[in-house]
């Protein structure tokens, strides 16, 4: 089985939504790192953890449970993915200048 790459993990989280926000979290700039390491378990086929490092809009979001929630099941829906973790970091606080230019089009934002 192939690896699973950071394009496909990115492409993944394109369908995942803050519920807030009519804009996926990749383009609203919220993931900040992923990192695979080999399955933990010897029988796993070949496939990978990943941990994804993301932030949230703001620090009080009442929905960062089901926003993380949503994240690990995309992920572990992906052939080649055996777990994945959520880490929500808040350094480097998340800004709007973090918004990919699709995020900004969408949101009528002038660049």
């Amino acid at each position: 089985m192939p690896a699973v790459t950071e394009s496909d993990v990115l492409s993944a989280l394109k369908q995942c939504y803050d519920p807030e926000i009519p804009v996926n979290i990749v383009d609203l700039g919220l993931i900040y790192g992923v990192q695979f390491q080999p399955a933990s378990q010897p029988d796993a086929d070949d496939k990978q953890d990943v941990t994804i490092e993301m932030t949230l809009t703001a620090q009080g979001c009442p929905e960062h449970v089901n926003i993380s929630a949503q994240v690990k099941a995309r992920l572990e829906q992906l052939p080649g993915i055996r777990n994945a973790s959520v880490n929500i970091v808040w350094n480097p606080p998340w800004g709007p200048e973090r918004l990919s230019p699709e995020a900004r089009t969408q949101l009528g934002i002038d660049a």
